[in-house]
C-alpha cells in the first residue's frame, strides 16, 4: 500500500516517487475492453448508489395520482402483495387497480419520456423489454381473475383535468379500461 507524504508517495518498498511519475505509471496501465467501451461518466460505486435512489413505490407520480383519487373522494388500499404484479391502489369493493407507470421503465409506446439510453443498449433493451413483458403478463393474472385494470402513465400527468375524468370514469365502473 502507498502512503502519501506530502507531495511523494512512498510505496512498499520504500520507494519514493513524485505524484506526477505514480500519474504516469498509471496511465500506461493497459485498460481491458469492456472498460473502453463504457460511456458512462460515472465510477461504478457512483452509479451504484444512483440506481439505488430510483425508487419503484411511492414515486412522484404515484404519490400524485394518490391525491387525487383521495381528494376525489375514493379510498383504497396501497400496494397489496397478494395481487399479482403489486398494484399502486387497489380498490376492492370495486374490483379494479391502477397501476402508475413510469414511461422510461415501463416503455410507453410513442412517448418521449421512454427514449433509450445511449450507452450499453444490449442490456437496457434486455432490461425494459423483460419489464414490459411482465406487465402484460401481470395484468392478464388480475383480468382473469375478475379485476378491473387501469394503468396511467408519468406522461399523463401534465393534464389533471383530463385524468380526473378518466379516473371517475374507471372508478364509477362507467368506461371498460
Amino acid at each position: 500500500m502507498a502512503a502519501f507524504r506530502g507531495r511523494s508517495i512512498v510505496t512498499e518498498g520504500g520507494k519514493i516517487k513524485t505524484v506526477a511519475m505514480a500519474r504516469r505509471q498509471i496511465e500506461c496501465i493497459p485498460v481491458p475492453d469492456r472498460m473502453r467501451k463504457m460511456v458512462d461518466t460515472l465510477m461504478p460505486e457512483e452509479r451504484s448508489h444512483r440506481m439505488t435512489l430510483v425508487r419503484s413505490i411511492d414515486t412522484k407520480p404515484e404519490l400524485i395520482v394518490r391525491r387525487l383519487v383521495h381528494g376525489m373522494g375514493y379510498r383504497y388500499r396501497i400496494h397489496r402483495h397478494d395481487l399479482p404484479g403489486t398494484p399502486d391502489l387497489v380498490f376492492p369493493s370495486r374490483r379494479a387497480v391502477i397501476f402508475v407507470h413510469g414511461c422510461f421503465w415501463h416503455r410507453h409506446d410513442g412517448c418521449t419520456l421512454a427514449r433509450m439510453p445511449k450507452s450499453r443498449l444490449e442490456f437496457w433493451e434486455n432490461k425494459l423489454e423483460g419489464n414490459r413483458r411482465r406487465d402484460i403478463r401481470k395484468i392478464e393474472e388480475l383480468e382473469s381473475m375478475g379485476w378491473r385494470v387501469l394503468i396511467i402513465w408519468e406522461c399523463e400527468l401534465k393534464d389533471l383535468n383530463v385524468l380526473v375524468i378518466r379516473l371517475q370514469n374507471f372508478l364509477d365502473g362507467e368506461i371498460p379500461t
